[in-house]
């Protein structure tokens, strides 16, 4: 997705809230940059939970405010998983645990397929969001609301960056485990994933491209933030 943007004109800048070797122990401050230094944010997905401010809230609540000054700034946001679930609850919806784990390569219904596509997406999250005031629902599965736009922000529930490599890394951070417990065989899963490789990577340009050129439109040298 990153090299999309870049293809599209925007110079990328990423940071990582929770480095690697703050894993185990994640409720660590963090300095948000001034968000009207940008001319788009993408909010990335994380292992936690978008509503347990026990385990991370030294970093959740301020980027909760962060993504609402983006808001008031007119500044577009690309929220992805646990950054859609952060846009949700940042604009008055809610965020709880689903009642069972969605993992794997899952066909949506979308009412705006030129904006956000019927996939298959891949899916890995815990947990769901209410919709907040004034949002309007793009898509959905019969587990979970699966994209909504709210002025110039755009969430997603799904994971449109991951690649086989990707998953491997979230296997071997413990995601295997998760998988089994799901009832499922990683390998399979994996295999899957590499054959979904161009054509995943195809959905997520197109994308990127209805974000830009319906929700970000910003024309000329532009700046991305990109923050998990």
């Amino acid at each position: 997705m990153a090299e999309r943007f870049a293809h599209r004109g925007y110079e990328v800048v990423d940071r990582v809230v929770v480095a690697p070797e703050h894993f185990h122990d994640p409720n660590i401050p963090f300095d948000f940059p001034d968000p009207r230094d940008f001319d788009a944010l993408v909010v990335m997905g994380a292992p936690w939970g978008a509503w347990d401010d026990e385990t991370i809230g030294n970093w959740l609540l301020p980027e909760m405010q962060w993504l609402r000054r983006a808001d008031e700034s007119d500044v577009p946001v690309l929220g992805i998983c646990f950054g859609g679930q952060l846009l949700a609850r940042a604009h008055g919806g809610s965020v709880a645990r689903s009642p069972r784990p969605q993992i794997g390569w899952t066909p949506i219904w979308t009412q705006e397929p030129d904006l956000v596509g019927p996939g298959p997406w891949f899916q890995w999250h815990f947990d769901r969001w209410q919709l907040p005031p004034g949002a309007r629902e793009i898509a959905r599965d019969s587990l979970a609301s699966q994209a909504f736009a709210l002025r110039r922000n755009l969430a997603v529930q799904f994971h449109p960056e991951l690649t086989a490599a990707g998953l491997q890394g979230w296997f071997n951070n413990g995601g295997r485990s998760q998988v089994e417990a799901d009832g499922q065989d990683p390998d399979i899963l994996y295999q899957h994933t590499l054959a979904e490789g161009e054509a995943a990577a195809l959905r997520a340009q197109s994308l990127v491209d209805a974000f830009i050129d319906r929700i970000a439109d910003a024309p000329g040298s532009r700046t991305l933030a990109s923050h998990s």
